[in-house]
Formats: C-alpha cells, sequence, structure tokens
C-alpha cells in the first residue's frame, strides 16, 4: 500500500480513501484531489484542525468517487458498512433530514458521547472511515464476530436514541 513519507496527514487521508475505494490509484488521486480542494478553499473558509478538515475532504472526494465506479465494480466492504447504517439513519436526501442536519448532526454527537471510548472508535472506524471489520478486530485484539456483536448492539442502541430524539426512521 503506497504511504507518503513526509507527512502523517497524507497517511490519514490515503487511509481513509483506501477503506473506501479499496485501489492506490484511486485513493491516490483523491488525496490530491482533497489537497487541491483544501488549497482553493481555505483562504476565505479557516478549519480549526486542518486534519479532519482534509480527512473530511478526503471521504467526501472518495465517497464521490465511489459513487461513479460503483456501476463498473462492487466494493463489498463499503457497501455493507453502508447498508448497516441504513436501517438506522434516515435516507440523507429525503426532505425530513434536510431540514433537520443540525438536529441530527447533535443526536449522532450526543450518542457517541454516551459510547465507551473502545465501541466509540470501533463504531466510528466502521462508518465514518469505513475500516474492514477484519482490520478492527485485529486493532483491538478482538475476534470478527466480537466486532460485529458489538457494532449490533451499538447499531441498536443508536437507533433507539435517535427515536428517543424524535428523529425518523
Amino acid at each position: 500500500m503506497w504511504k507518503p513519507k513526509r507527512n502523517t496527514a497524507g497517511r490519514y487521508c490515503f487511509s481513509i480513501a483506501y477503506n473506501i475505494l479499496f485501489s492506490e490509484q484511486d485513493a491516490e488521486e483523491c488525496v490530491n484531489d482533497a489537497y487541491i480542494n483544501a488549497w482553493r478553499s481555505i483562504p476565505p473558509h479557516k478549519p480549526s484542525c486542518l486534519r479532519t478538515f482534509l480527512g473530511r475532504l478526503t471521504r467526501n472526494i472518495s465517497l464521490n468517487r465511489y459513487n461513479r465506479n460503483r456501476a463498473q465494480k462492487r466494493y463489498a466492504n463499503t457497501e455493507l458498512a453502508l447498508d448497516e447504517l441504513a436501517e438506522v439513519i434516515p435516507d440523507p436526501n429525503s426532505e425530513a433530514v434536510e431540514s433537520d442536519n443540525m438536529v441530527l448532526k447533535e443526536a449522532i454527537n450526543g450518542f457517541l458521547e454516551t459510547l465507551p471510548k473502545k465501541t466509540r472508535i470501533i463504531f466510528v472506524r466502521r462508518y465514518w472511515y469505513l475500516s474492514p471489520i477484519k482490520n478492527i478486530a485485529d486493532a483491538f485484539g478482538l475476534s470478527e464476530s466480537n466486532v460485529k456483536s458489538i457494532l449490533f448492539r451499538t447499531r441498536s442502541k443508536f437507533k433507539a436514541h435517535l427515536e428517543k430524539e424524535g428523529i425518523v426512521i
């Protein structure tokens, strides 16, 4: 796997893109596009944390690339992670969600704050960074079935939390 030697932000962005696309070349291009987009947007917009800003740009660009490539070939891990959350999070294109994005964002952040650190990291790695379950299991010294159980229970709690907040699924 390609890893830039100069900075950790490049490795961080590359790992985000690679977890979505599973292609070194596509991931490298997405990281480069993220740097270009950051260069163009930073003068009027000053991010509080550059690394997080670059990671978000990389993730959005990679997901767009994924959607374009999806017609050509299937990305099983990305599809699976997105499908797992589809039953919990409302459709982002629905009118109700568009008008309540801030409420949804606050509900998600509130839920994440209630989780134990290890569970929160596992949940975020799977559904934000789209890391494969095997990689998460290896990183925490857990079995894949244990990680799947943690994710299942956390999704159930997440769904209940959203319903309690009045967010229709």
